[in-house]
């Protein structure tokens, strides 16, 4: 028997997918709550489910935050990400943190099932697109100069910039403060010798960081 926990703030969804599973005949889903605080506190009282399904998008502390909080209290809890979500930054963030699959929010009820079984058999379920994102990241992956003085974290926020991306959307996307992106950019423009976002684009675009 599979025992199945869902974190995800829409009850409609939520409660669908909780009673199919439960419907199944070797699982089931004793817990589905709308957020990462409500789950830790079940699992300090109850059996721990085998796999938790998880949004990102959560009121409270994010899923990918949330994932690796509850991987190192239960790290045997095998954790699969269900989101809308399909931007590289998100799944690759998520890989990270230490999710087992990473699955679309249009995923059928069937295929749910199966991918929780996929991955009770040492699989790693991921929804199409996400496999061909995945792949296509290690076919394209651009070669960071080597003599780059920037950390990993300020590289992502010059990727950022180079996507045309605002201050408050690089947040989103590394799921930091836009405070945070400004004390980045401060001291990306230390390093690089520049006082303007054109400047660090440029400097990007020519292979120099």
């Amino acid at each position: 028997m599979t025992i199945v926990g869902i974190v995800e703030d829409n009850k409609k969804i939520r409660d669908l997918i909780q009673r199919y599973l439960d419907m199944q005949d070797q699982m089931q889903c004793p817990v589905a709550v709308d957020s990462v605080e409500e789950m830790l506190e079940f699992l300090e009282d109850h059996q721990h489910p085998d796999v938790i399904l998880m949004d990102i998008q959560l009121p409270g502390m994010s899923g990918i935050k949330g994932m690796e909080v509850i991987k190192s209290k239960y790290p045997e809890v095998e954790i699969i990400m269900l989101t809308v979500y399909h931007d590289s930054h998100k799944i690759f963030d998520s890989l990270k943190a230490g999710a087992s699959g990473y699955l679309l929010k249009h995923t059928s009820l069937p295929e749910i099932k199966e991918s929780i079984e996929n991955l009770m058999k040492g699989g790693a379920p991921m929804s199409p697109q996400i496999a061909r994102k995945v792949i296509s990241h290690f076919n394209d992956e651009p070669k960071k100069n080597p003599d780059s003085m920037l950390t990993n974290r300020e590289q992502d926020i010059v990727n950022g910039l180079v996507d045309g991306l605002s201050y408050k959307m690089i947040a989103d996307r590394y799921d930091i403060s836009i405070d945070t992106v400004r004390a980045h950019i401060r001291n990306i423009y230390k390093k690089l010798h520049v006082n303007s976002k054109a400047e660090v684009i440029a400097k990007s675009l020519r292979g120099e960081i």
